[in-house]
């Protein structure tokens, strides 16, 4: 039977410099030259307020890890999230007697009320919760 080397650590990313992974150096060497460019184009206050922001958000970027992922996964979940909310509001845009009348013209259909869901007792949701942990092992019918 042949044996094949499974891969560990799929989640680790390599490291090239010590402790700095290759995604990190690559957006280090991209400020850089970014710098390099700002420097030759601006006067000398520009030059150290635009170091200050671009290096001090790329070293954000490079470095930076909140809930075990990278900062650029973060910024893109909360672009989508304020692009998308998750909370939808329905806005009642029809008067009464629009309805009664889409009603009877058979667009929308009448829906009766459900039946009111009995309540469980203590003992039924236990037993439940036996036949379910036991594998149904466990019958319903059997007391302790």
């Amino acid at each position: 039977m042949d044996q094949f080397v499974v891969p560990q650590f799929i989640e680790v990313e390599d490291k090239i410099f010590g402790p700095i992974t290759t995604r990190q150096f690559i957006i280090l060497l991209v400020t850089a030259l970014i710098l390099f460019i700002t420097f030759k184009l601006a006067d000398t206050v520009l030059f150290i307020f635009l170091a200050a922001v671009i290096g001090g958000s790329s070293l954000v970027i490079a470095f930076v890890k909140i809930n075990g992922q990278p900062f650029h996964y973060f910024l893109l979940n909360l672009v989508q999230t304020v692009r998308r909310p998750s909370r939808r509001i329905w806005y009642k845009d029809f008067t009464k007697a629009e309805l009664t009348e889409s009603i009877k013209s058979g667009k929308i259909e009448v829906v009766e009320a459900v039946k009111e869901v009995p309540k469980m007792s203590y003992s039924r949701i236990r037993d439940l919760s036996l036949i379910v942990n036991t594998g149904g092992y466990y019958s319903g019918s059997e007391r302790e």
